[in-house]
């Protein structure tokens, strides 16, 4: 399994309207096939900074959403109300703990 980190910021005018998409949204992405869960969480000290975390089978599954035309759609709404360039990070467990 993998987990994948998406850090964005969104101008103060769109956060509420990228919450409204990532609900509105978050059972197809959930449905995709290989992943297991999506959740949103906001920043402690910016409120215009989220973070997605997914948990998917393998990145073979991850990829295969990301070449989507779901995705894509998706991508590209949300990377019109951005403030500044996403980060990801696609990331296992550590075998060293």
């Amino acid at each position: 399994m993998i987990i994948r980190l998406v850090k964005m910021q969104f101008s103060e005018d769109q956060r509420l309207n990228f919450v409204s998409l990532f609900n509105e949204r978050k059972e197809k992405i959930e449905g995709q096939e290989g992943c297991h869960s999506v959740r949103l969480f906001n920043d402690i000290k910016n409120n215009n900074v989220f973070f997605t975390y997914s948990i998917w089978d393998s990145e073979n599954h991850l990829n295969n959403y990301r070449h989507s035309e779901f995705f894509k759609e998706t991508w590209n709404k949300t990377k019109a109300m951005f403030e500044d360039r996403a980060q990801a990070w696609s990331v296992v467990e550590s075998s060293l703990c």
